[in-house]
């Protein structure tokens, strides 16, 4: 009898561990939750003690309402430039230039930035990020050519390339459990730059916006003195590493951050750890020469070369769905579907419901991404992104006619409304996630040795293919029409949906430790 209970309780015993090591492979996967987070070891922080990281966040993402603003201002300037007499009325070609200028000039700062905020720190970097954007509003706002004007935009985008900071900043100071939600407030003040152009651009000319938009970056620069360094930078890049400065000045930037007691101490034993091995690999790369060679290793290693090309495919069926092309080229596509809406809804009244669409969206996708994690909003929003476009170049298809001479006429021209709904909710489902996670992704997937020089990689690369998008979109609307150009973009967005579904792993309260991870786990052994 005794020996059939030791033997039962030997079984019990081996059954108890094969399910725990059963459990933690599956949630090593990283792609179905949220059960596995509820779980975890650390401790989750309260609202008070979010608050500290809550008010940083947002200091530091108002660097990105430039961002949002370069987008809209592009269709606000070129309308305001088409209606100028003189030497300033534009061409199709140079409305295209002012549109895509700004983002080709955009890799510029963000390949500078990596190196640059490794050397000189976080939040010194988010401060230059104000200097050459306010440069741009004052060449624009004094501008008498397209020069000048081309000028102003080739700087804009160049600063706002070095906005890429903000997210490995976020990133970095945040909680796990809060990191998701707090780095998608890098989307909600993008919109909120989007929703600011919007709205004045009902009520001021281009050039009036462009001394508005110079005194909020003035503004922007002064409140971002208030926020700390991050802890993360001054342990494992400042000043040598690990000196006694560098380590009192991110204990206090900790505290800073994390009030409680009990949260700072894991706060910094996770710091602490991942600095050790910054220090080990910084020791081996003393020249430039060495350096590089360091940067080509880490970069042949899964937790580096898995990611970058997960990011690099999301960023471009991102940029080819067309999700951009709405916001720089919002007033033309207005026009495109219709012009006037009913009720006295014209093209600029349209802009405004796409700035509130999208900035209330931006919040929600705020929230949701702490509560359902990337994938599901991700594939979400990729559907209906799909519906939406697929619809919208149906209606086209099934309501636009040829006469004798080949001229297109609407059949249902009453019921353009209907066409303005479903582009409307286009916008809605791409803010919702699929316009929003890639960027966020970014501060994320990225390991900390190769945060800055690989954020700043692929968010060049990401304004690289969007350059190549906004410059073309002009010549393939009158290629292609519009209905081609939808049924174009439903593709594209069923394909970054099947992309997201195999492919991207779910990241929501996880460390930056166990992200890694999974890239160094076996696919088979995750799939156990």
């Amino acid at each position: 009898m005794n020996c059939n209970e030791d033997n039962q309780q030997e079984s019990d015993r081996f059954f108890k561990e094969f399910n725990d090591q059963l459990q933690k492979e599956t949630n090593e996967t990283g792609i179905f939750l949220p059960a596995m987070i509820k779980n975890r070891t650390t401790l989750k922080p309260t609202f008070k003690d979010a608050i500290p990281q809550i008010i940083a966040s947002c200091i530091i993402h108002c660097i990105v309402i430039q961002g949002g603003i370069n987008m809209a201002y592009s269709t606000v300037l070129n309308n305001g430039l088409q209606k100028a007499e003189g030497k300033l009325r534009i061409s199709k070609d140079q409305e295209s230039w002012i549109a895509s200028l700004v983002t080709i000039s955009l890799p510029i700062g963000s390949l500078l930035t990596g190196p640059l905020m490794d050397k000189f720190g976080r939040k010194s970097i988010c401060l230059l990020t104000c200097i050459p954007a306010s440069i741009s509003w004052i060449l624009i706002l004094l501008s008498n050519s397209i020069s000048t004007i081309y000028a102003g935009r080739v700087i804009a985008g160049a600063s706002a390339g070095l906005s890429t900071v903000g997210l490995v900043y976020v990133s970095e100071i945040t909680h796990p459990q809060l990191r998701a939600m707090l780095l998608c407030l890098n989307s909600v003040f993008v919109s909120l730059g989007i929703l600011i152009t919007c709205c004045l651009a009902v009520w001021l000319r281009w050039d009036t916006m462009a001394a508005v938009f110079l005194v909020l970056n003035c503004c922007v620069f002064l409140a971002l003195f208030i926020v700390p360094e991050s802890p993360y930078w001054l342990m494992c890049f400042s000043n040598g590493m690990l000196n006694e400065n560098s380590t009192g000045r991110a204990e206090k930037s900790l505290k800073w951050l994390n009030r409680r007691e009990i949260i700072y101490e894991q706060e910094y034993a996770r710091i602490k750890e991942i600095s050790s091995t910054r220090v080990m690999n910084a020791e081996s790369s003393k020249t430039l020469l060495q350096s590089i060679n360091l940067f080509y290793k880490e970069l042949m290693l899964p937790t580096v070369y898995k990611p970058m090309c997960i990011l690099f495919f999301l960023l471009l069926l991102q940029q080819l769905s067309g999700a951009y092309v709405v916001i720089f080229y919002a007033i033309s596509v207005f026009k495109e579907i219709g012009g006037t809406f009913g009720a006295g809804l014209d093209a600029y009244g349209a802009l405004v419901m796409l700035g509130v669409i999208r900035f209330i969206m931006s919040i929600l996708t705020a929230y949701f991404s702490k509560r359902y994690g990337r994938r599901v909003l991700c594939i979400s929003s990729g559907l209906g992104m799909t519906f939406s476009m697929f619809f919208s170049a149906m209606y086209m298809y099934l309501t636009s006619s040829c006469d004798e001479n080949g001229t297109v006429k609407q059949t249902m021209a009453n019921q353009k409304w209907l066409l303005l709904v479903i582009v409307l909710f286009y916008v809605c489902t791409s803010s919702l996630g699929f316009v929003v996670i890639p960027w966020t992704l970014i501060g994320e997937l990225l390991p900390i040795s190769v945060r800055g020089t690989g954020s700043g990689l692929m968010v060049s690369l990401a304004y690289i293919m969007m350059f190549g998008v906004i410059k073309s979109y002009p010549y393939a609307i009158e290629g292609m029409g519009g209905q081609g150009i939808f049924f174009f973009f439903s593709f594209t967005s069923l394909l970054g949906t099947s992309f997201v579904y195999f492919f991207l792993p779910e990241t929501l309260g996880r460390t930056f430790t166990e992200i890694e991870q999974y890239f160094t786990t076996n696919r088979k052994t995750r799939s156990c």
